[in-house]
């Protein structure tokens, strides 16, 4: 599968859409006598005014044609990934529909990036809200020299205003009416970056900011581990300089042979512990020592059969970790094992399996995206390592027609999924929608739309996504350019 494909403004395409019918225009017939009533009723007997709707039809024929309309999803109704723009379209936002909405731009659009926990609070719902994030530009070939590592602090995300131009909801704000303002130090690379993640160690001084290093997997096939903690520091630090030396790697990883995607930092790792995988299937593991170095341990970890698309080490169990794969499984792996080989093996799809995404909430529950638009959820208590053992998916879902490209549980919600897809479209799901219930089975007449599927945002061939851990509800995806965006479903 290609992922190399890298200044539209995001865009949500509305769920519902259709008019009320305008009341009819009546004709007065001016060649009436001089006693007749100019508020006569249109009507002849009383049975018809009994019979007749609010634009002067029978309520049964009218009825049935705003249903038939409804099958179509209302004349306003464009589905995103579904349907095609004519010439001269564009999508405009339904801004009523977001929190905060805003896109900006880099010099080279971005594969992949990451978040990076901040010192401003948690939970916080001020505005204009402020974030720092890491990401890896993908140049155009011939100017592969540009490609940079871009660490990047988003400030002045103000809120969207309602239809009269006032806050939606009580929350913090301070202004507004500011524009967002990007701010980047460079790390130069010349080299693509595939995917990018960041790992914080806390410091042993409290009144230091913890050390943020950053793993880098490259075309190159290097794997590159820098730390950014100067670079953020010099945000808020009048006057800092961030030195050349500073912009390069404390660490290069040349394990691999070829390119990978895979790369993922233990959360029960304090110090630093790096998985790496690459296109020949193979995986590593890199340790933090005490004293701040690296070491890779040459032994690699060993079974899939096609390349290695993600990674994720278990939130819950420090030694075990998941890999997906373009041979369309998914492997389970404990670090402690002699074999190098997993402990479960579960065939999925017959696609590539490209993203996965393990709960954080509910250690259990396990994500997958793949190639072929279908994601689903899993309960790893079901597997085993029975090779015919074949569990079917807690959930399923097929609404996207394009490969799957990303995929996140919220930070504190084990019921709500954020998906990013090749049909330039992000979406928002809460698996808690009861499938009896009858209002949440409404999709006002738009065919093949899930009931637990709750927005449909637009972004030009989105690529990443994740939730801000910091700020409830908030995301960040990337593709042609940033979006920064909040709805008002989550």
């Amino acid at each position: 599968m290609s992922k190399r494909a890298a200044d539209d403004e995001s865009l949500a395409a509305p769920r519902k859409g259709g008019d009320r019918p305008e009341a009819m225009d009546v004709d007065k017939d001016h060649d009436m006598g001089e006693f007749e009533d100019d508020f006569e009723d249109e009507f002849e007997s009383e049975d018809e005014i009994i019979e007749a709707g609010v634009d002067g039809r029978p309520d049964a024929e009218r009825e049935a044609e705003e249903g038939a309309m409804d099958v179509d999803g209302g004349p306003d109704t464009f589905m995103v990934g579904r349907q095609q723009l004519e010439a001269g379209q564009t999508l405009t936002p339904d801004t009523t529909t977001y929190k905060m909405l805003h896109s900006l731009s880099t010099p080279w659009p971005c594969l992949s990036f990451d978040i990076i926990r901040d010192g401003l609070g948690e939970n916080r719902n001020v505005y204009p809200a402020t974030m720092y994030t890491v990401a890896g530009t993908q140049a155009d070939s011939a100017q592969a020299s540009d490609n940079a590592l871009l660490v990047m602090k988003f400030s002045g995300l103000s809120k969207t205003l309602g239809e009269d131009g006032e806050d939606s909801d009580d929350e913090d704000s301070d202004d507004e009416d500011t524009d967002p303002i990007l701010e980047h130090k460079t790390i130069p690379l010349n080299t693509t970056t595939n995917r990018i993640r960041s790992h914080q160690s806390p410091s042993q001084d409290p009144s230091r900011p913890p050390t943020t290093l950053t793993a880098t997997m490259t075309e190159s096939s290097q794997v590159l581990i820098h730390d950014i903690t100067p670079h953020l520091a010099s945000f808020d630090t009048p006057g800092m300089v961030v030195t050349p030396q500073q912009n390069k790697p404390v660490c290069t990883i040349r394990a691999h042979k070829t390119e990978g995607y895979g790369v993922d930092w233990s959360p029960l790792h304090p110090a630093g512990k790096l998985l790496t995988g690459d296109n020949d299937g193979l995986i590593y593991v890199t340790t933090r020592t005490d004293g701040g170095g690296f070491v890779t341990d040459t032994r690699p970890f060993r079974g899939h059969t096609g390349s290695v698309e993600e990674i994720q080490w278990s939130p819950s169990e420090a030694n075990v970790f998941a890999s997906a794969s373009s041979d369309g499984t998914v492997r389970v792996w404990d670090v402690r094992s002699k074999s190098r080989s997993p402990a479960l093996t579960m065939k999925i799809s017959n696609y590539d399996v490209n993203v996965m995404s393990w709960c954080r909430q509910t250690s259990h529950l396990l994500a997958t995206g793949a190639d072929d638009g279908e994601w689903a959820v899993w309960d790893l208590r079901q597997w085993s390592s029975n090779p015919s053992a074949k569990p079917a998916p807690l959930a399923n879902f097929n609404f996207h027609h394009e490969q799957i490209t990303s995929i996140e549980w919220h930070p504190t919600d084990d019921s709500i999924v954020a998906v990013a897809a090749g049909d330039n479209t992000v979406t928002l799901w809460d698996l808690a929608v009861e499938l009896d219930d009858e209002e949440s089975r409404d999709t006002a007449g738009v065919s093949d739309v899930p009931p637990q599927l709750l927005f449909v945002h637009y972004q030009n061939m989105v690529k990443e996504l994740h939730w801000h851990p910091q700020i409830p509800g908030a995301l960040v995806a990337t593709g042609e350019q940033f979006s920064v965006f909040r709805t008002i479903s989550v």
